[in-house]
């Protein structure tokens, strides 16, 4: 059973679509702030619901990145059938989802919010069990209290399949060596607190993507959720200005 307001969600505008990945043990609801601003502007946008998100652990537990992978083609085949354009936000894991879909499908432009490229080593990421030591082993994730955002926001996940962190980081490491072969133009947007996904990885993309347009920003006095923060009316007005540049 889907989580209340965890949904997939379409919100029908013009003819360029915006599609909006969300991260990794989150849902469509992360990203609907962003959507209902775009949606505005006029752009026709879907938030995508990766499988086995916005639902419980157990269904995640049973899913892999190549399944996240396709609800991501999922979601671009319908919005291709609703726009001539279709452009791409990714947050957190939804970034790295959104690079290895600008490999095999056409995107006009690409935005990360918070790509993880490294994982701060305050996360113990390195003490990982074994992927075969792991099996329907969970951690504890400490319980959301953000405030002004949609209600299923703050009901994410209270555990973590340790096996969807293998599978998170099998992306994560193929995305790294995919970046030299994106070329499409590129907004890299970062937090300068992020304690989550290490500021670093915004140079490390920088400077790894071949795109000859690209641009970097950091947001001050911000972590990692970049579309739920207090800054994210900063960053909505900068993925709207780079989506119209042209």
């Amino acid at each position: 059973m889907i989580i209340d307001g965890a949904e997939e969600f379409l919100l029908k505008g013009g003819s360029e679509g915006v599609l909006l990945i969300h991260g990794f043990t989150g849902s469509p609801a992360e990203m609907l702030l962003l959507g209902k601003f775009l949606n505005r502007a006029g752009y026709t946008v879907l938030g995508v619901r990766l499988a086995g998100h916005g639902t419980s652990e157990l269904n995640l537990m049973k899913t892999s990145n190549e399944d996240w992978f396709n609800s991501v083609l999922d979601g671009y085949n319908i919005l291709q059938c609703l726009c001539r354009k279709i452009f791409v936000v990714g947050h957190s894991m939804g970034a790295l989802l959104s690079l290895k879909l600008s490999r095999v499908r056409k995107v006009e432009k690409i935005i990360t919010l918070a790509a993880p490229m490294f994982i701060d080593e305050s996360l113990h990421l390195k003490d990982l069990p074994p992927r075969n030591e792991c099996r329907n082993f969970c951690f504890i994730k400490p319980r959301r209290m953000l405030k002004n955002v949609p209600p299923a926001v703050n009901k994410v996940y209270r555990k973590m399949p340790y096996v969807c962190i293998h599978e998170f980081v099998h992306l994560m490491e193929e995305v790294k060596f995919l970046l030299p072969k994106i070329t499409v133009p590129i907004l890299i947007m970062h937090g300068e607190d992020d304690h989550t996904a290490t500021p670093y990885s915004a140079i490390f993309m920088y400077e790894k993507v071949s795109s000859s347009d690209k641009q970097k920003i950091f947001v001050p006095n911000c972590g990692h959720l970049l579309p739920l923060n207090d800054s994210r009316y900063f960053v909505f007005v900068e993925v709207l200005k780079f989506l119209k540049e042209v």
